[in-house]
Parts: C-alpha cells; sequence; structure tokens
C-alpha cells in the first residue's frame, strides 16, 4: 500500500520500531490514549508526549488532519506502517489508527530519543 500523499515524511523503519516500543512501555508504566478520538483530545489538550499513527488508516481521511493539528500544537508525531502493530503495542486486540502518550513512565528516555530524531527528520 503505497503511503498516504498527507505523510510528508517517512520515519525510518528503525525509529517506528523504537516509536512501538516506547509504546508499549508506556502502556504499562505511564499514561497512553487509545483511538482518534482520544489521540485528538490529547493533542488539543497539549498532553501528548508522542502521538503514534498508523499509515494503513482507510479511508485516510480520518487521520489527514493529525499532522496538522499536531504542528499548530507542538506534538511530535510519527507514522508506523500497520494499524495493527499499532493496536498490539497499545495492548488492545483490535487494529488502531492512533495512540497519544500522555504520561511516558519507563519510556521517558526512549521518547526524548524518538522526538529528538523526528525534529531531525523534519528539518
Amino acid at each position: 500500500m503505497p503511503k498516504p500523499s498527507f505523510v510528508e515524511w517517512e520515519a525510518p523503519e528503525e525509529l517506528q520500531k523504537k516509536a512501538l516500543e516506547a509504546l508499549e512501555i508506556a502502556k504499562d508504566t505511564g499514561r497512553i490514549k487509545k483511538g482518534i478520538n482520544e489521540a485528538t483530545k490529547s493533542i488539543e489538550r497539549g498532553i501528548a508526549r508522542l502521538v503514534v499513527v498508523a499509515e494503513d488508516v482507510e479511508p485516510p481521511e480520518i487521520i489527514m488532519y493529525i499532522p496538522g493539528l499536531c504542528d499548530d500544537r507542538n506534538a511530535p508525531y510519527i507514522f508506523v506502517k500497520s494499524k495493527r502493530d499499532l493496536g498490539n503495542a497499545a495492548g488492545i486486540e483490535r487494529p488502531t489508527a492512533a495512540v497519544a502518550i500522555v504520561v511516558d513512565g519507563k519510556a521517558k528516555d526512549l521518547v526524548d530519543d524518538i522526538v529528538e530524531k523526528i525534529g531531525g527528520l523534519r528539518k
């Protein structure tokens, strides 16, 4: 499946794996918000430390506003290839389109590293 047109930059696979790993750690030791609605609320409230979005969402209009909203609210975001992988990392049995890490927990160093690398990729 080709990447959606609103995905302006693509994170290396290694960074995508780190984002999913950070999500799993934050799920267990911090706090995450699962699903598009919850992720959107955390971005709007300015509490999203990292937003992870799946590229393979159909129709893409469901998530295409997220990068702009993240940019407006200075919330770092990263796209990963699969909503199934994203759902698994978030600890839910269903595929999910977006998840936000709101409290890092033990994933703090990993999240900080990902956010720094994302900033470098987007310049």
